[in-house]
């Protein structure tokens, strides 16, 4: 930022805690994807472990987009069905990597603590529609 006698001083880099949800995505470049080649993946943890699958791929009445995951609650069992249940995952806390998906901004414990999602106003997001999600790497 240029000062009136033409000097120019730095901003201050934001804390961590400082930055939203929103602008950590856009420092991940986020890509261009179709939403049918999110349905099915998995979304993994730090350390690799599924915490679930995308099921769907909703837009919220404000204009946010938010993943619907099979969040499986008991590591490794939910192929049987057991512990399974949907919860909203919003695509800024999420990167994708090959076919996964790696939840970045959104620790373990924040899908078991999340509640059990429900259909209120959001709408499903055509599979062929594009939308922008960032990406990582391991």
């Amino acid at each position: 930022m240029a000062t009136p006698s033409g000097e120019t001083t730095r901003q201050p880099t934001p804390r961590p805690e400082e930055i939203t949800p929103e602008a950590r995505m856009e420092r991940r470049w986020p890509q261009p994807v179709q939403v049918g080649a999110l349905i099915g993946l998995p979304v993994l943890d730090d350390d690799d472990r599924t915490l679930g699958v995308v099921r769907r791929v909703m837009r919220t009445p404000a204009d946010k987009i938010v993943l619907i995951v099979d969040h499986h609650a008991w590591y490794g069992l939910g192929w049987l069905g057991l512990g399974v249940r949907p919860v909203s995952v919003p695509i800024e806390v999420v990167a994708i990597f090959g076919r996964q998906l790696a939840s970045l901004d959104m620790p373990p414990a924040d899908y078991a603590a999340a509640p059990t999602w429900a259909q209120r106003q959001e709408t499903d997001i055509p599979a062929g529609e594009t939308i922008r999600i960032a990406l990582t790497r391991r």
